[in-house]
């Protein structure tokens, strides 16, 4: 779970330097690396950039309703999908991506969902991030698509920059907020742990809030926590449902929560058409810098 922990968190850290936090060879890292591949606990290695560093919104959904196929027919007349995750107890949370009008984009998709019951619906506001790229940053993006843990001779090899090119974007890839080297796991193939979600409505400083959470529960983090806006979303583990209910009403405890939802995933998808699409239509730009801002 450390391995895995931190592997969500940058998966672009070398099985050498794992090992060495975790006191072990980066041979024994690499090791366990494979099995959790082979096992299918790790599905695939994954670079998230958040919609709005490319100048997209992103509007949120809970809604009650398993059945995929539907969901993501819904939510595509509204927007291109990017995170949908069903939930033990037949709910599904999901998110889209948004080029423009969110306000009225979240009105229609309140009017198109009618088949499933929508709980909440929010906007995830963009908090800041870096959103200025050259044409080279997109280069290298279009590769690191492919495989976030590619070495970075092989990234030279196939844009046919140099080295210390590569290592600069990534650095400053690395650096934003907004930018994440991560993967994909499945959450039913975890043993002897529980991988669960707390979504936290926050009423006060969203800073100060997260400072006392960190402080609280980061042992039990399996990533960094999500800031959407005025919510807060704890992804942790726990070694049972007691665990779990305890770590739950501890967290409604904390100063400003106003309340907090658990969410038990049992499938992660992530979806990044519409980031491969924004990496085209970018390099396709005449302009050697570029900036978004979002609509």
């Amino acid at each position: 779970m450390n391995i895995l922990n931190r592997l969500l968190n940058n998966c672009r850290e070398s099985d050498r330097q794992i090992g060495i936090e975790l006191g072990i060879s980066g041979g024994a890292i690499r090791a366990r690396i494979q099995k959790m591949e082979k096992n299918k606990v790790i599905e695939k290695f994954f670079i998230k950039v958040e919609p709005p560093v490319l100048g997209n919104g992103v509007i949120y959904f809970v809604v009650s309703g398993e059945n995929m196929d539907e969901v993501l027919e819904q939510i595509s007349l509204v927007g291109e999908p990017f995170l949908v995750v069903p939930c033990i107890g037949g709910v599904t949370v999901c998110s889209i991506v948004i080029k423009e009008n969110l306000e009225q984009k979240i009105e229609l998709a309140k009017k198109l969902m009618k088949d499933v019951r929508v709980l909440s619906i929010f906007e995830a506001e963009n908090p800041g991030f870096n959103s200025s790229f050259t044409k080279t940053d997109f280069e290298i993006l279009e590769e690191l698509i492919k495989d976030p843990r590619q070495k970075i001779e092989k990234i030279a090899k196939n844009t046919n920059m140099s080295t210390k090119t590569i290592t600069r974007c990534i650095d400053k890839f690395q650096k934003n907020d907004g930018i994440q080297f991560t993967l994909i796991y499945d959450p039913k193939r975890i043993e002897n742990f529980i991988p669960h979600a707390i979504l936290t409505w926050i009423d006060g400083d969203l800073k100060e809030t997260l400072e006392i959470m960190d402080n609280v529960f980061s042992k039990s983090y399996l990533q960094i926590p999500f800031i959407a806006k005025n919510q807060i979303v704890l992804l942790m583990y726990s070694e049972n449902v007691f665990k779990m209910d305890e770590l739950t009403q501890k967290v409604r405890t904390i100063k400003n929560v106003k309340s907090a939802d658990l969410f038990i995933p049992k499938k992660i998808m992530f979806y990044n058409k519409w980031l491969e699409r924004a990496v085209t239509d970018s390099k396709k730009s005449s302009k050697l810098h570029i900036t978004y801002q979002t609509n």
